[in-house]
């Protein structure tokens, strides 16, 4: 039986859009008819005021209800803009984990902004499609299909991560906070994974893939696990949340050794085969352990024992098959299948916008084909000056220019070679190396104290408990040391190796500096000093003031055209279209795009078109003069 997790949902407050947008459209678009948007007014305020009611039922037509709202705020966001300074409509929000939780921070947020609206929105969507993942019959095919593909379709939350404190603009509320985010995100993908698994288990797919599959959903739920386990948020989640994350991960990972073991008895590898069942029953054991209450792998515990006893036995009587070290097996591999679905727009298949009155459809249309027309116009030019430009830059690199001016005299440092002394010298030169690399035995010895205290303590803890537990015998009940603890003696292990693996650093970097010591103290030095190191002049230093040189000098500094300056002209032109396509429609009845579009496009890029010739011509006459 799955168990699945499902996101709480945010909770907000009923609010007023009728008046506030009312007068805007009022204020702003005064050819508007009241009759185009006083209905739609009314059906925008009772679609969000039914999204809020709707949002406890576990249902997809409910989902609908989310989709159109979430459309309906994206399709007004450059029409009606809901922000502090223009449609002022404030919208609050409840932090979805509030209820039990004793995180600090800010758990209600209320701002006038449409954006902020959109985002608490879009984590309603993925919070409900969870929600509705988790309640589906995972025994039939269509339970899963349906499953996967909300899980798939909630694990976009990772999107919302990137834009939520752009969209925000101030601290949000924890569930909004992109660690958080990230976190949920990650869990909803191993989700996604575990459904995929369990349908190709249903429809017994090759032992190899569905292998491939458990150790890829294993390899989810430990990525999970990690997020979930930041400091930022560990006390956000539900008690039994990272129960089940941990529980999970390591049975997939038992899952994904047992199917591999079936593989290997396939292929009569019957030392393989018990070498992975072993390892299976370690796996699921922990998992067992960890989970506790939430375990829910009893029958696959049950599977993987009898398949042990029965491969043991027939090993031991027929086969005598070696059993080799589980560290020489090769890797499972993962089967990469969940992916977090992109948030498609609309949303909703049956959306309308309800406002699309408030701008004419024709000037939309005209508005659209115009950007068309002038992104062709300025992408052919700016095509233009870049292929003249990568032309330009393979000849000069073919004549070595401009470095082969740089110095020709040797009475002189090279400007490139001041560039990089002074980047050292403000960087604290030769002696803030000296203090670093004086400073890492006792970094290194400051560590392993604090590692070692660590490991001290842990053990300390262990004896205590040991001490208590043949003090009073059954009635200790509380769970070894040993077991909680390993987590942390596996960290402790990890950072040993670290500090090890850095102790050979250090040596490596210090070799390499002691090579390089006295280059980087002449670079250290003063521009005199340096000037005196290099060596003396060249016979080309009679060159240094010919007339050769300092024509070469003279064209290449022609060569830095203004490229960059045209280009961002071509890229920033601006046209105010938008008047005269409605213009055209209240006098003429009708748009005349093409007319309309060209003459303006003329007027302003015919100017800069003869600015790219021009510069495409001088760059001709001075590659033939520097060549």
């Amino acid at each position: 039986m799955a168990s699945f997790i499902g996101v709480p949902l945010k909770k907000t407050f009923e609010v007023d859009l009728i008046n506030p947008l009312k007068t805007f459209i009022r204020n702003t678009f005064s050819q508007a008819n009241p009759e185009d948007y006083g209905q739609a007014l009314t059906e925008f305020n009772k679609l969000r005021n039914v999204m809020i009611k709707k949002s406890v039922d576990k249902h997809e037509s409910t989902l609908e209800v989310l989709y159109r709202y979430y459309d309906q705020l994206v399709a007004i966001e450059n029409k009606l803009p809901i922000t502090e300074n223009q449609i002022r409509v404030q919208f609050k929000w409840q932090d979805a984990f509030d209820e039990g939780s004793f995180l600090s921070g800010r758990r209600t947020l209320a701002i006038a902004s449409a954006a902020y609206e959109k985002v608490c929105v879009l984590f309603n969507i993925a919070a409900l499609q969870s929600q509705i993942a988790a309640v589906q019959n995972h025994e039939n095919n269509e339970g899963l299909k349906l499953t996967v593909k909300l899980f798939q379709h909630v694990a976009s939350l990772g999107h919302l991560k990137d834009i939520v404190l752009s969209h925000i603009q101030q601290d949000p509320t924890p569930d909004l906070n992109p660690d958080t985010l990230s976190a949920l995100s990650a869990l909803m993908l191993a989700q996604a994974q575990e459904s995929i698994y369990r349908k190709a288990t249903q429809d017994k797919m090759k032992e190899a893939m569905i292998a491939k599959l458990a150790y890829q959903t294993s390899e989810l739920y430990s990525d999970a696990m990690k997020l979930m386990q930041l400091g930022s948020i560990r006390e956000l989640w539900p008690r039994d949340w990272l129960l089940i994350v941990v529980m999970k991960q390591a049975a997939f990972h038992g899952m994904s050794e047992y199917y591999q073991s079936c593989v290997a008895q396939q292929s009569k590898s019957y030392g393989e085969e018990i070498a992975r069942l072993q390892h299976a029953k370690e796996l699921l054991n922990a998992s067992k352990t960890r989970g506790g209450s939430t375990f829910i792998f009893q029958q696959e515990q049950g599977r993987v024992d009898r398949a042990l006893e029965t491969a043991l036995k027939d090993n031991n009587f027929i086969y005598h098959d070696k059993i080799p070290d589980l560290k020489t097996l090769q890797p499972i591999g993962k089967a990469v299948v969940a992916k977090a679905a992109p948030v498609s727009q609309p949303m909703s298949a049956k959306f309308t916008d309800l406002f699309d009155k408030i701008v004419p459809l024709p000037v939309h249309e005209a508005l659209t084909a115009f950007e068309n027309r002038k992104a062709q116009i300025a992408n052919a030019e700016i095509g233009r000056l870049r292929s003249a430009t990568d032309l330009l830059n393979s000849v000069l690199a073919s004549l070595n220019l401009p470095a082969a001016l740089e110095d020709l005299s040797g009475e002189r440092v090279p400007q490139s070679l001041l560039e990089k002394a002074q980047q050292i010298q403000e960087m604290g030169g030769l002696s803030k190396i000296d203090q670093l690399m004086s400073d890492l035995p006792e970094l290194l010895a400051r560590n392993r104290e604090i590692l070692n205290e660590s490991i001290k303590a842990l053990d300390d803890e262990e004896k205590s408990d040991q001490q208590l537990r043949d003090q009073f015998k059954e009635k200790w009940t509380r769970t070894p040391s040993v077991t909680l603890t390993r987590p942390m003696r596996d960290e402790a292990n990890k950072y040993k190796s670290i500090l090890d693996t850095a102790i050979q650093a250090d040596h490596i970097v210090r070799d390499k500096y002691n090579t390089h010591k006295k280059a980087i103290a002449l670079l250290s030095a003063p521009k005199s000093e340096l000037e005196s190191a290099l060596p003396a002049a060249s016979a080309v230093a009679s060159l240094q003031n010919s007339n050769v040189v300092q024509t070469l000098r003279q064209l290449l500094e022609q060569v830095q055209a203004e490229r960059d300056v045209i280009e961002a002209e071509l890229k920033d032109a601006k046209f105010d279209m938008s008047g005269k396509f409605l213009g055209a429609l209240v006098t003429e009845g009708l748009i005349n795009e093409e007319a309309l579009s060209m003459s303006e496009l003329d007027r302003v890029y015919s100017p800069l078109r003869e600015q790219v010739s021009d510069s495409l011509h001088r760059q001709d006459m001075l590659l033939s003069q520097i060549q």
